[in-house]
């Protein structure tokens, strides 16, 4: 966009001229936001009145001002606000050196503060030679920012913690000015009333991860446990929690392990107000409680074994998790159900029923075993980040998964809106991957493999001993599990998915684990008795070799049927029998049979048509 023309002068002149106090002074301080909307909205004004030198100066005081300050950051402590479509708002590096220069001329004529420490601590920054008068001038004004709640909220943190960060880079040379921002941390902290909201615990964690506060460490404490009592006292139990906590970790740094210990208490025990209180309120909720019954449990483990007694922790924690487990069970009736349109699958039951009528045995299997091309890894993943891209809301906020009984079996955190490949958004990622898949085994078992099934079931008589004999032939299922891997396959087959379902996941365990060993990878682990384990199909799906052995889309479906907690986690249902009868003939179960049935099928095929190949180029020789 242009604002102004290229050969635009900006002296000293036209920054008087542009009455920048002025327009600082008329504005409702909101921070740095404010002010750049106010110095973008008179530059523009300035531009189309014909003062183009005083506009070019309020665009770069706008733009100075629309910058996200990062305290802690020594070579970007300034962020663009926004990055949309390959674009961005501003950064340091867009200003000129002329444009520096005229800063650095023009700061001490600016009477704003939150003007003045924006401005010299640009030019520290970005002029050369650096001078550190301008750092130290950055580090005044910032200081000037008054601590109160609302400029807290609105800009005064940062604003404070870079002139924190100014005085440790320059030490000596910044003089007293850290002492003297630590004695202003500390007063307000200790003066901090209720009605000043967080500011006190805000206050302290600015400096307990600046290291300051040192001497008045008890005193902040006590303070800090001081205004938790009397957020106790008058019900608001979301601060009270939040300065027991404070406290705690003060105490702790004061060395009062004791104390420490008493908070810690305290902020397990007012998760547990909480819990009740949105059990009585308004608008309860069993599944908000449970949560919150299992942060206070989560906070009575981290105390130390040797106040455990004291506390009666232990007793505690049995009592917790009996009224966990009640408002899990009750939060089950709380969930709602989402229902999309009906589709009409007719004519993809009907082309699944023809794949394998009027068929050989054989051949019917080899369609009835490839019916679904199975999981596409690729495809799932620009899905899901489609569906994020495109519905934001929904992944921004994090989520549970409960069990049928109303356990959380799994925790999904909210995606963040920085980088789109960290950590956590790949767990948001691969857990909107999981759910896409499971929808879509919906689809496939009751439009393909049970329609399919019930034509094999009319045509064809296939006993035990025809799926032994191609588990014998097959070369993925490990020597000596011919037997155990076919009579799952059969009793699939004869529709006794209770059977097959486990029958065969511990097969699939050990096919795992044997072709790792095949391939020399280790699959054990050695405990501190010196006793080797073997490691779980969970631990194995995690390791490189098994894509490798399997490819992508094999390792993707084992992992997210078989392991996750995010699908139906079938191992872990299996091996700690929580699948009541009903549930082992689920569409997770019908495809769990059937996906092993594909992996011995479809490998005894190739192998047997390779073998056939081979002897006939030897007899054709």
């Amino acid at each position: 966009m242009t604002r102004y023309p290229e050969n635009t002068v900006a002296d000293l002149d036209s920054f008087r001229g542009a009455a920048c106090n002025l327009v600082i002074s008329a504005l409702d301080r909101e921070g740095y936001s404010s002010m750049w909307q106010s110095l973008s909205k008179a530059a523009n004004e300035a531009i189309e009145s014909g003062k183009v030198s005083e506009g070019k100066v309020l665009w770069l005081l706008a733009d100075a001002c629309s910058m996200m300050l990062t305290p802690n950051s020594i070579n970007e402590p300034f962020r663009p606000l926004m990055i949309m479509d390959g674009k961005r708002s501003s950064l340091p590096e867009d200003f000129q050196q002329e444009d520096i220069a005229l800063f650095s001329q023009a700061v001490e004529e600016v009477d704003d503060v939150w003007l003045k420490a924006r401005i010299a601590d640009l030019v520290w920054l970005l002029q050369k030679p650096r001078n550190v008068k301008f750092a130290l001038m950055a580090v005044d004004a910032y200081r000037e920012i008054p601590l109160t709640t609302e400029t807290w909220v609105r800009g005064g943190r940062e604003c404070w913690e870079r002139a924190v960060s100014l005085c440790l880079m320059l030490r000596s040379g910044a003089g007293d000015r850290l002492k003297e921002i630590e004695t202003s941390l500390v007063s307000t902290t200790k003066s901090a009333m209720p009605e000043d909201g967080f500011l006190a615990l805000w206050l302290a964690d600015t400096m307990l991860a600046n290291h300051l506060g040192h001497a008045e460490e008890a005193n902040i404490a006590n303070h800090l446990e001081t205004l938790s009592r009397r957020f106790d006292s008058t019900g608001d139990l979301h601060r009270s929690k939040e300065f027991f906590e404070a406290s705690a970790k003060w105490y702790k740094r004061a060395k009062n392990e004791n104390k420490a210990v008493e908070m810690t208490v305290l902020v397990a025990e007012a998760w547990v107000k909480e819990a009740m209180a949105r059990l009585s309120s308004e608008h309860p909720s069993h599944m908000v409680a449970a949560s919150f019954y299992e942060n206070a449990i989560q906070k009575y483990r981290t105390i130390p074994k040797s106040q455990r007694e004291f506390y009666k922790v232990d007793e505690r924690i049995l009592e917790l998790n009996k009224l966990l487990a009640e408002s899990g069970e009750c939060s089950l009736s709380e969930m709602g159900v989402i229902s999309s349109p009906r589709i009409d699958i007719s004519e993809i039951v009907e082309n699944a029923r023809n794949a394998v009528r009027g068929k050989t045995a054989i051949d019917a299997l080899l369609a009835f075993s490839n019916i679904y091309h199975g999981a596409r890894v690729a495809n799932l993943r620009d899905t899901s980040k489609k569906m994020l891209q495109e519905h934001p809301l929904q992944a921004l906020f994090s989520s549970t998964h409960m069990s049928r009984d109303g356990r959380v079996i799994a925790k999904r955190p909210g995606m963040g809106l920085g980088n789109a490949d960290s950590e956590e958004n790949e767990v948001v990622l691969w857990a909107e991957m999981v759910k896409h898949y499971g929808m879509e085994l919906g689809l496939v078992v009751q439009g393909d493999i049970w329609p399919a099934l019930e034509i094999l079931h009319l045509e064809q008589r296939l006993r035990e001993a025809d799926f032994v004999s191609v588990c014998n032939h097959s070369p993925i299922v490990p020597p000596g599990r011919e037997h155990l891997f076919g009579k799952g396959l059969f009793a699939g087959y004869d529709k006794d998915f209770a059977s097959a379902i486990h029958l065969l996941v511990p097969q699939i365990e050990h096919l795992v684990r044997y072709h790792l060993k095949a391939r020399g990878v280790k699959t054990t682990n050695l405990d501190i008795n010196g006793i080797e384990n073997e490691n779980g199909l969970s631990t194995l799906i995690d390791l490189p070799e098994v894509k490798e052995i399997f490819g992508e889309n094999i390792a993707f479906e084992i992992n997210a049927l078989f392991c996750d907690a995010f699908g139906p986690n079938l191992r872990n249902e299996v091996a700690h029998g929580l699948l009541d009868y009903e549930e082992c003939s689920s569409i997770y179960s019908v495809y769990a049979w059937w996906i092993c049935l594909k992996l011995a099928f479809n490998t005894f095929w190739n192998a047997r048509n390779n073998t056939k190949n081979q002897a006939d180029t030897n007899s054709g020789a």
